[in-house]
């Protein structure tokens, strides 16, 4: 006996060893972070006149692969300020005017290093950002018509790294007070779009850069960046190194209206709302009615069929005719609670997906609510996976407690499984696409930091959190099932001869379609978001229909469950799973077509990145559906057999 009760602690200390082994391998596979690293600034301080703004750049990379991104200084861009000498050489200060003279007068020129890494969220480090400082000289409302960042010789090979990038349509991302800036870095005249470069073909560099800040009274509030079209420069010829002037301007204009909490609502406010608004609307309008029509569906099933079975098994009852002169379901009522294959697993997918649906709804309410930024970088994937951890003991608590109504006694397995259920996809996927990150040097590749981390977040809060949910559903939830019929010791023959219609092929199909209808066109902007530069802010349409889509599922898997047990089909544990789990499927056929027809993505990088973490997300929803279809499933089939009498 001492050794069956010690196995739950083995199994518990074997699984921590594996999983901190898994959690070092990785961290060996994430790219080591530097050493000399600044901590993050505080945003919203006041600021005085002439005080030093700070430019933080972040990235570059493919402006239709938006997952593969690039430190800002992989491309060889101005590394250190020209001093006043040099732009007197040049004869800045004789062209700039006497204003901008007078401004430059009013302050010190501040050497500022760059390449220097800041500190970054957990958030931020999931989505590729590597903030770093730049060399350019901004002072808080001195405006700069124009003024020399750098004169460098650019040699063959770094001439040929800008202009790969350019035909690559690369773009930059820049920061002032946290506000996101985007530009690009070149174009091509007279470029082929099919062949490329061809004879005749310009490549240009863009060489100055203008920006523009906005200020309510003394906090900055918005911030832009605009490539001057005129001053660019011909880099076609990478064969030969190259001298290239970089310079910059300063705009400082006055945003009264806008306040400096409201300053983020300008980027969804001009990249997603005017333009679909009103289509999410007919979105949730065409969610309403599906659900509406499959409401109805349900209720005519209800009350007619099912009231039609009671009336005419209770006519059977009272003229005590045996039970092979039975039909429909009422004749599998001794094997319709007969507990399905490999219980360990099926309660592990129940608990682990009522897990990831808790996890959803608190998500979307505290993003709802605001304790979530839903502008501030990278927070809602952080939010994800601490909701994740939290809600662990609710995943380790439904599943231990379902096992023991069905009789198990390995609970500790049972936790086990519902522990690494969806962690182990995640992280097997996650090894592959980060090793390729780090092949291609990209942002993407989480660093070591970021690892150890969300390593230490499952060893220590999730893994233990489920263990605890286990243990107080063996302790303290009811072992009875509280079935209303007995279950005979041999199984009943399941007819095999069904219409097509009737089949298993065609349940799944139905399963998954018709929830999937009703998400298809709010589907295609969360796809936009996740997988392109537009900011999602309508949580509360999104909340909805996710509500939405839970209430189709459960009436879609009902019914289809009804028709499975009038063919006598009593196996329908899994299959009201698997019908529920169906969008998932759905979800996964549709990245492709995303991929293929909606978006511009390529490269071995991008492709791996999409499917690899479409195929975690569909995954996801297979579950939180599945085991919301298998729930509802389960209250349907108790009801109806507990209002007939069955010997």
């Amino acid at each position: 006996s001492k050794s069956i009760q010690s196995s739950p602690v083995q199994n518990r200390n074997m699984m921590i060893s594996l999983f901190s082994a898994a959690v070092v391998g990785l961290a060996i596979l994430s790219p080591v972070e530097g050493a000399k690293k600044i901590r993050r600034g505080r945003y919203g301080l006041p600021y005085k006149s002439h005080d030093p703004v700070h430019l933080i750049v972040n990235k570059v990379g493919p402006l239709n692969n938006p997952t593969e991104t690039y430190r800002y200084y992989s491309l060889p861009f101005c590394k250190s300020h020209s001093d006043e000498e040099v732009e007197e050489e040049i004869g800045y200060l004789h062209e700039a005017g006497d204003e901008i003279s007078s401004d430059l007068s009013a302050r010190k020129l501040e050497k500022r290093e760059a390449e220097i890494q800041h500190r970054l969220r957990l958030g931020e480090s999931i989505i590729g950002d590597r903030r770093e400082t730049s060399p350019y000289d901004i002072t808080f409302l001195d405006n700069v018509d124009w003024r020399i960042l750098c004169n460098d010789e650019l040699s063959p090979k770094d001439l040929q790294k800008f202009k790969d990038a350019i035909h690559n349509n690369f773009f930059f991302e820049m920061f002032i007070e946290d506000l996101p800036m985007w530009g690009f870095i070149g174009d091509v005249v007279d470029e082929d779009l099919i062949m490329g470069e061809v004879e005749g073909s310009v490549t240009n560099i863009y060489t100055h850069l203008h920006f523009r800040i906005g200020t309510n009274k003394d906090k900055i509030v918005s911030a832009s960046v605009n490539t001057d079209l005129d001053k660019k420069t011909a880099i076609t010829d990478t064969s030969k190194p190259m001298k290239i002037q970089f310079s910059y301007s300063v705009e400082w204009v006055d945003e009264p209206n806008l306040p400096w909490k409201l300053r983020m609502t300008r980027y969804a406010e001009n990249r997603f709302l005017p333009a679909t608004f009103e289509i999410h609307w007919l979105s949730i309008i065409n969610s309403f009615v599906l659900v509406l029509l499959l409401t109805a569906f349900l209720t005519i099933i209800l009350m007619r069929v099912l009231k039609n079975d009671f009336t005419r098994y209770m006519e059977i009852e009272d003229d005590t005719i045996d039970d092979e002169e039975e039909s429909g379901w009422k004749l599998i009522h001794g094997d319709v609670f007969r507990f399905p294959e490999y219980p360990s697993l099926f309660c592990a997918v129940v608990g682990t997906g009522m897990q990831l649906m808790i996890a959803t709804f608190c998500l979307l309410g505290l993003a709802l609510s605001g304790w979530i930024s839903t502008t501030k970088r990278g927070s809602i994937l952080a939010g994800t996976i601490v909701i994740y951890c939290l809600t662990s003991s609710i995943g380790g608590y439904l599943a231990t407690s379902l096992y023991r109504q069905m009789g198990g006694k390995q609970w500790a397995r049972c936790v086990l499984m519902t522990a690494l259920l969806f962690p182990t996809p995640v992280v097997a996927i996650f090894s592959v696409v980060n090793t390729l990150a780090l092949a291609h040097g990209s942002t993407i590749a989480l660093p070591v930091t970021a690892v150890f981390t969300i390593g230490c977040l499952y060893v220590f809060l999730s893994f233990p959190l489920t263990v605890l949910g286990g243990i107080l559903a063996k302790n303290y939830a009811s072992a009875d099932f509280n079935a209303p019929t007995r279950t005979t010791k041999v199984a009943r023959e399941i007819p095999t001869e069904v219409a097509w219609y009737r089949g298993r092929s065609f349940q799944v199909l139905i399963a998954g379609f018709l929830p999937f209808s009703a998400i298809y066109i709010e589907l295609h902007y969360i796809f936009a978001s996740m997988w392109g530069h537009q900011l999602y802010t309508l949580f509360g349409i999104l909340l909805f229909a996710f509500i939405l889509l839970v209430i189709v599922t459960a009436f879609i898997t009902v019914a289809l469950l009804y028709f499975q047990l009038a063919r006598e089909d009593h196996r329908w544990w899994w299959a009201s799973f698997v019908n529920g789990g169906m969008t998932g499927i759905f979800i996964y056929l549709y990245s492709f077509y995303y991929y293929f027809q909606r978006s511009y993505m390529s490269g071995s990088l991008q492709t791996a990145f999409y499917f690899g973490y479409m195929t975690i997300v569909s995954f996801a929803f297979f579950l939180m559906l599945g085991s919301g279809g298998f729930l509802f499933s389960l209250s349907f089939v108790k009801y109806i057999y507990s209002r007939v009498k069955c010997d």
